[in-house]
């Protein structure tokens, strides 16, 4: 690591071509899923009547008896190998933000003979050991026994390599107790409470067509790309994902020029391969571009069942980062990178829709659809205000607490956006009048004509809401990009459930003595009334709406710690048991892995940026610093007047004084947190009130010597050049 190796780089880069993609000369269509065993792919496959029985189980839940399952097993056995599977793996997302697998070969022996076999029970159940993977203190490290089952919501698929391919089962994880040890199960149990209560509130609704409901999800991705022969170069970003040093560049994204600009060859180059490779997997990715910051970019898929979509994602950020690497870049998913410049964010983009293919975050033109429309609007705004402590602590990790509250990301105060419109209708109703510039006396009441028509997209759109309603769905901005998506969307899936849980209750209560549309509007109108402080439409960054908001109650929790300590409250605790989502334990459980992973990500950082100033930043100044001292006596000793260099050369030695004493008491504070007794969250405070300042302040001094030191001397890649140099 020297200022050679960086120059050494930067040559290399500037020597370096887009790397060619081979282009599939099979028509889009006929590529998108190529590499996925979906439902035509079974269709194909399996005899009709066991086809049919396995939709069954799909769509509504059902166990697989032994023999379908011995079919599906072997019907997708034989399709992974004709495209050269030799193993299998079930594919699942323990509670580390990325996904596990345990690879087996299809290899059997009979008779001294080598066999390619795959059973039901080798599909539907895999026995990965347990006790490595966070469980919160679900399980002992003595106790290993883990179980993965299938979830044939999620299509298999095939991960192409070099040297052969793998067919991936997508499953959930769970202990040999029975408790959940991953994200997807608990998104499993949340998916089936919202469709039950959703159903149950439709039929109240007069509708007997929807036989299920399911939240979908469009999950956009934001990224970082910087050259790999520089992030060789950069420990911090190699232990960490983000720079724990560095001084603002001359040129950063002031000037606007990156987002949406042409995108530079190399990167597009990426792209295309990135988007072939999804494609294959199913994954339907449409959108690609520049994003604000230099050298960010974003990828936006299609809709999807949320199910398949938190698979997806997964995939996504793992094909991002494989394909980078053979082009030449690393792929940087931390929600802060660089500081300085915007951060990173997974907008979650989430709805309701039906079998029937309705999206019921829909506004119609009919008065029953308005109706419905502005029911299940009202489910929404209780869910957010009653549970808004709950859904900030699903955005609540140490990488995004770089990002929430700065101008480039929501605030960390849950609100909702949405739009003057509708905002103009739910006043309306709430005042008793017609909605519009026109306002009558009329009493406004859903179900009838005077409850105006509600087209999508009639109103301008909130960068800084964390939470806004665009057109037919709520985009949740606040997720990281980092994250798997699986544990936002089962806490928005639950609150959603239940604030339809508790909307079907009182209609039932009222629709006895009022009548249907009666009660409708009364639940309606008083929810509107009651959680009306979660509507703000304004500038979510101004010093003015954090007024504002402690004003009207709003909690704002600016930190993760503090976020994370409100999960296994009371409250939070019988919402998960209504709704069988988690029990007691496997919130207590999950509240501890976070806590651990915000205390394990401090500590790397703390350690990183420790080892980078010893052996990289204080060598590098202290060299400058002699040669500057040995060029000024030598200077001096000619009878030549060096005052104001000497002014310099005080002034670097005094940065390179203080650098040491911060030095130390990094070290002195990582040591005290280290030793920390009490629990894990008061483990995680004595981190981020002792740690995470002490690093603020030695990156302060280092980011200043770096302004001083010759150019020759530093080591570490800058910011210019990691930015830049593409």
């Amino acid at each position: 690591m020297s200022a050679a190796a960086r120059t050494a780089a930067i040559q290399l880069i500037a020597r370096k071509s887009p790397v060619a993609v081979t282009l599939s000369t099979k028509p889009l269509p006929e590529l998108f899923g190529a590499n996925v065993f979906g439902l035509e792919q079974m269709r194909t496959a399996l005899p009709e009547s066991a086809w049919k029985a396995l939709r069954s189980c799909m769509e509504h839940g059902q166990a697989l008896d032994h023999a379908l399952a011995d079919q599906v097993a072997n019907a997708m056995k034989e399709w992974a190998v004709e495209r050269g599977a030799t193993h299998f793996t079930h594919w699942f997302q323990p509670m580390t933000g990325s996904t596990a697998e345990k690879h087996d070969s299809f290899a059997s022996i009979e008779n001294g003979k080598l066999m390619m076999e795959f059973s039901g029970k080798a599909l539907i159940k895999g026995e990965p050991d347990a006790s490595s993977f966070p469980s919160g203190g679900l399980r002992a490290t003595f106790e290993a026994r883990g179980y993965t089952a299938w979830d044939p919501t999620s299509p298999a698929f095939l991960r192409e390599t070099t040297n052969g391919s793998t067919l991936c089962i997508p499953t959930a994880f769970c202990s040999w107790t029975g408790e959940a040890l991953d994200e997807k199960t608990p998104l499993l149990r949340s998916t089936e409470a919202l469709n039950r209560e959703a159903m149950r509130l439709l039929r109240l609704l007069g509708d007997d067509k929807v036989q299920f409901v399911y939240p979908t999800l469009g999950c956009e991705q934001e990224y970082f790309l910087i050259d790999r022969d520089l992030w060789f170069l950069r420990p911090d970003l190699i232990a960490t994902g983000r720079t724990l040093f560095g001084a603002k560049p001359p040129k950063g994204q002031e000037l606007e020029d990156h987002y949406f600009g042409s995108i530079a060859p190399r990167v597009l180059a990426f792209m295309q391969e990135s988007e072939l490779e999804l494609w294959k997997l199913g994954v339907p990715v449409k959108t690609r571009h520049n994003e604000v910051a230099p050298s960010q970019y974003e990828l936006a898929p299609i809709f999807e069942r949320t199910t398949i979509a938190v698979d997806h994602n997964m995939l996504c950020m793992e094909v991002l980062k494989q394909v980078a690497t053979k082009h030449g870049f690393h792929c940087l998913l931390h929600e802060k990178p660089y500081a300085g410049i915007n951060g990173s964010g997974k907008h979650n983009n989430w709805s309701m829709a039906t079998d029937t293919g309705e999206n019921l975050l829909e506004p119609g033109k009919s008065p029953e659809q308005n109706m419905r429309f502005m029911v299940m609007l009202a489910a929404v705004m209780r869910a957010v205000d009653t549970h808004a402590d709950l859904l900030r602590t699903t955005i609540a990790h140490a990488g995004n607490d770089h990002r929430l509250g700065a101008n480039e990301a929501p605030p960390a105060i849950l609100s909702i956006y949405l739009g003057e419109q509708l905002t103009d209708v739910v006043d309306a109703l709430i005042a008793g009048t017609k909605g519009g510039s026109e306002r009558k006396r009329d009493t406004m009441r859903l179900g009838v004509s005077v409850l105006p028509p509600l087209p999508r997209d009639a109103t301008d759109r909130n960068r800084t809401s964390p939470f806004a309603f665009t057109g037919n769905k709520f985009e949740f901005r606040a997720v990281g990009s980092s994250q798997a998506c699986g544990k936002p969307n089962t806490v928005l899936n639950t609150i959603v459930a239940d604030a339809l849980a508790w909307i079907a209750t009182e209609i039932e209560k009222g629709k006895a003595q009022k009548g249907l549309e009666a009660a409708i509007n009364e639940v309606v109108v008083e929810l509107f009334k009651k959680h009306q402080r979660i509507l703000f439409n304004g500038n979510g960054y101004s010093a003015e709406w954090h007024a504002e908001a402690a004003k009207r109650g709003l909690p704002n929790f600016r930190n993760a710690v503090d976020a994370i300590a409100n999960f296994g409250t009371k409250k939070n605790v019988d919402l998960f048991e209504r709704f069988a989502v988690l029990s007691s334990k496997e919130v207590d459980s999950r509240m501890s892995i976070m806590f651990e992973g915000y205390c394990k990500a401090i500590a790397i950082e703390g350690q990183s940026a420790l080892s980078i100033a010893r052996t990289m930043i204080l060598p590098a100044a202290q060299r400058s610093q002699g040669v500057v001292a040995q060029s000024l006596a030598a200077t001096k000793a000619c009878g030549i007047d060096v005052k104001v260099q000497e002014k310099r050369l005080r002034d670097l030695s005094g940065r390179i004084e203080s650098f040491v004493l911060a030095i130390e008491d990094l070290t002195a504070q990582f040591e005290h947190a280290e030793h920390h007794a009490g629990s894990v969250g008061e483990h995680a405070k004595t981190y981020r009130d002792k740690v995470v300042p002490a690093m603020a302040k030695l990156r302060e001094l280092a980011d200043g010597i770096e302004t001083m030191v010759d150019d020759s001397e530093w080591p570490l890649p800058k910011y210019r050049e990691i930015l830049f140099l593409q």
